[in-house]
């Protein structure tokens, strides 16, 4: 650390920067020391318990406990009750790994309650956002469409889905391809999109404004707009990778603008994307993640919007799905490969050997050999989650 950078946010973000370089001692250090000299800094628990599958015989259970005792569930500060999500959930994490599953059920539902409660979800925006967008592609008109044109730079591929259905493995794949660059998770499309009319960026009422200024846009200057935001992001590579899974809302306007990219579309099993979501601790941003109701209908909207894609836009977006992807790696590999207009690479088959920096919650999991143990793994609490399977199948 330098001089004068000395508080927990500069070594936490210290040590997420050694996790997403794959440095993974260093940054276990370093988060260890953060939380022994700011022993209420909750995130730095969460990446600690993040880092690596933890053992019987290396693990942080015992200070987590205590940790997470020392702030009241009921404490009216919202900070503290952050702080205290945070260990609950390092805590499950910790506990889920040792197959200790009751308590760390006990663990996860604490932490979802108080982030419920910092983070309420809201229901009647996000179905707003659906209904808005189906409203505007109630149909898909031909003509509106922006004319193929020749395009000489390097080809953006964007990759969306919901959060936690294994956009980053497949990022990942691809951009160990000679050919393929990842620019990472990127918001360079909806910036541009607010540019062209004229809003401002901020929460869902921004968003909606947005939607409703669409009618009429020029879709070939906003696709002229992102390309010259974004060439740069290629590296003198023939293709670089927009992965953002929220981009399943922006589709018919990536389609339109951008008719020569790819848009890959990741689809999870619903129970394995769900349980993958409600457990991970995505922060505030995630508000629908913390209840199974607001999760659920979450759920429901992103399948709403993607059966509307494919009714009105057949072929707009190529499904991969994720247990084939980890299932049968090769064989999904090579139409992923097809699709895009790339040339099939073995070295593709090996994501853990991709050595560039990966800035996402799953940097971890990301950097071990393709395994398939997310698979199904939902059922180790099937007991506790049969609301969550009742309201979604």
């Amino acid at each position: 650390m330098n001089a004068g950078a000395d508080g927990p946010n500069q070594h936490y973000l210290y040590a997420m920067l050694l996790q997403y370089t794959g440095k993974i001692a260093q940054a276990e250090s370093v988060l260890e020391a953060c939380l022994h000299r700011w022993p209420r800094f909750g995130d730095a628990a969460v990446a600690l318990a993040n880092l690596r599958t933890q053992s019987i015989e290396a693990n942080h259970i015992d200070i987590l406990r205590k940790l997470s005792r020392s702030i009241p569930f009921d404490s009216q500060s919202s900070d503290k009750r952050m702080a205290r999500a945070g260990f609950e959930s390092a805590l499950f994490k910790e506990l889920d790994d040792l197959g200790n599953h009751d308590e760390a059920w006990q663990a996860l539902s604490r932490s979802n309650a108080l982030m419920h409660s910092i983070s309420p979800y809201d229901k009647v925006g996000e179905t707003a956002i659906t209904d808005e967008l189906i409203r505007i592609f109630g149909y898909i008109d031909a003509e509106r469409e922006a004319p193929l044109h020749r395009f000489d730079g390097s080809i953006p591929i964007f990759i969306v889905g919901m959060t936690r259905s294994g956009t980053t493995l497949l990022d990942r794949m691809l951009s160990n391809h000679s050919q393929v660059v990842s620019a990472g998770e990127i918001n360079d499309f909806r910036r541009q999109l607010h540019w062209m009319t004229d809003t401002a960026q901020g929460g869902i009422p921004n968003l909606l404004e947005v939607f409703r200024r669409t009618e009429g846009i020029n879709y070939a200057e906003l696709g002229a707009r992102y390309l010259e935001q974004t060439q740069w992001r290629a590296l003198d590579k023939r293709f670089y990778i927009d992965k953002l899974p929220i981009n399943i809302r922006m589709v018919p306007f990536i389609r339109m603008a951008l008719p020569h990219a790819p848009i890959l579309h990741l689809v999870r099993d619903p129970m394995d994307v769900c349980f993958s979501n409600f457990k991970a601790m995505l922060g505030p941003v995630s508000a629908y993640s913390y209840d199974m109701q607001s999760l659920a209908h979450y759920y429901g909207e992103y399948a709403r919007l993607v059966g509307h894609w494919h009714a009105v836009m057949p072929g707009a977006m190529f499904d991969v799905s994720y247990a084939s992807l980890v299932c049968d790696t090769e064989a999904t590999l090579r139409k992923v490969l097809m699709h895009c207009g790339l040339e099939w690479e073995e070295s593709c088959l090996r994501p853990e050997r991709n050595t560039a920096p990966v800035a996402t919650p799953s940097s971890a999991q990301v950097r071990e050999p393709i395994y398939t143990r997310s698979l199904g793994e939902w059922r180790r609490y099937a007991t506790q989650l049969e609301p969550l399977r009742k309201m979604i199948t």
